[in-house]
């Protein structure tokens, strides 16, 4: 079974990376981008039943629930 966890800063939380990534963008006249926002994706290669390991995996050690939260997509 596979799991991706993806991790992406909050939507109140300020994106340095990804500002300097849009400004890059226009610069190099790509200007149809109104935003980017940066994140962290994560493949995981998981035995069958092992939904609430990833969801804790997620949980508490790939993401500050501070400032990111996450999504899981199933294979």
């Amino acid at each position: 079974m596979k799991a991706t966890v993806i991790v992406t800063l909050k939507p109140t939380v300020l994106d340095p990376q990804g500002m300097t990534i849009h400004r890059s963008l226009a610069s190099l006249g790509l200007t149809d981008v109104s935003e980017v926002r940066q994140g962290k994706i994560f493949h995981l290669q998981v035995k069958e039943g092992s939904r609430e390991q990833v969801e804790r995996l997620a949980k508490e050690v790939l993401t500050n629930p501070l400032i990111e939260e996450y999504r899981i997509i199933w294979e």
